[in-house]
């Protein structure tokens, strides 16, 4: 099949990559010309272990294209993904989808015959829904169906994570769009891997539900590194201790500085705006959000406590300075903040 990815970031990048290996034929776009240069010359713009090489093996095979030129892979394409950024608007912290929307114009300007528009990129609520009227005022003759499928990759692990998934939610009822879903993942339905074909708002919903649920099992076991220190109990004792519990599961309970990285942080406080603004508040998403944030001051003071209240003058170091393991992305790193 023939794919246009619309931006180059993690997500983009990523999934272009890991759909060209599956044997379809990629288009990645995007609007600056400096990381299209860079990736035409070899160069790969993010850090992601195992990424270059998996992109310069599909260049090499013919599979995978850059361009900053969207109209001719558009044309062409069975499916067209958004995997532009959309990060926290400033001043109210809901989603900045102005990229998200701005991607929508060109493609159906652009569109020829029934194609799908995939919103790869992390969207609000009904953010499918505005495309679809997009589509209409722009090029009402276009034969499209607009689809969620929402990424679960993880910075450090995204080329596994995309070839070896949990699941893979699609949020379509479109009996074509559906079709061409499956063919686009058909590595994976070969495999087995479980696709959860739902409504579009739905699927959009379960991106934000699961990072808030992620985000919450981190806050709650840093609040219980709290309660140890005052106690005299040992945090990673009692992280494996529930952690066993095959209810509970071990993983996000490492207890730390507080959660970062380019999708908690927008993604609890968007979901919180979302829920606020349907009448529904999300108060354990919110408290959590508000946890967090202490965290990272109370490290701060940790710090200031073991220097006898007075740090003016003195040299600190910090190990460890991205969000994460194995990445090079600082957005919203407790390291920032300390």
């Amino acid at each position: 099949m023939h794919v246009a990815m619309i931006g180059t970031g993690y997500v983009g990048l990523v999934s272009g990559a890991c759909f060209a290996d599956f044997g379809h034929t990629v288009t990645c776009i995007d609007k600056d010309t400096g990381k299209i240069e860079r990736l035409n010359a070899g160069g790969i713009p993010i850090y992601e272990p195992g990424l270059e090489l998996l992109v310069a093996q599909n260049v090499k095979a013919g599979r995978l294209f850059f361009t900053t030129d969207a109209a001719d892979a558009v044309r062409r394409a069975d499916a067209v993904f958004i995997g532009v950024g959309t990060p926290s608007r400033r001043g109210d912290g809901y989603a900045d989808l102005s990229y998200v929307y701005a991607a929508a114009e060109e493609i159906a300007g652009l569109v020829d015959g029934f194609t799908v528009v995939v919103t790869k990129s992390t969207v609000p609520v009904g953010t499918g829904d505005e495309i679809e009227a997009i589509f209409k005022r722009v090029n009402p003759k276009a034969d499209v169906a607009v689809v969620s499928n929402p990424e679960f990759l993880r910075e450090g692990a995204a080329i596994e994570d995309f070839k070896r998934p949990d699941r893979v939610v699609v949020g379509t009822q479109e009996p074509r769009a559906q079709a061409v879903m499956r063919e686009l993942y058909r590595p994976l339905y070969l495999n087995e891997t479980p696709i959860l074909f739902t409504n579009r708002r739905t699927s959009e919903l379960i991106k934000y539900a699961a990072n808030a649920f992620l985000a919450l099992k981190i806050t709650y076991i840093n609040e219980m590194a709290d309660l140890c220190e005052a106690v005299g109990a040992d945090v990673q004792q009692v992280a494996r201790g529930i952690g066993l519990d095959g209810r509970i599961g071990g993983k996000f309970l490492n207890a730390g500085p507080g959660y970062g990285g380019s999708c908690f942080p927008k993604d609890t406080i968007a979901l919180v705006r979302t829920a606020r603004d349907a009448g529904a508040p999300v108060e354990l998403v919110e408290t959590t959000v508000k946890v967090n944030d202490e965290r990272k001051r109370a490290m701060a003071r940790k710090v200031v406590k073991a220097l006898n209240g007075e740090v003016k003058g003195k040299t600190v170091g910090v190990l460890g300075l991205t969000f994460k393991p194995n990445t090079d992305d600082m957005r919203d790193a407790p390291a920032l903040a300390i």
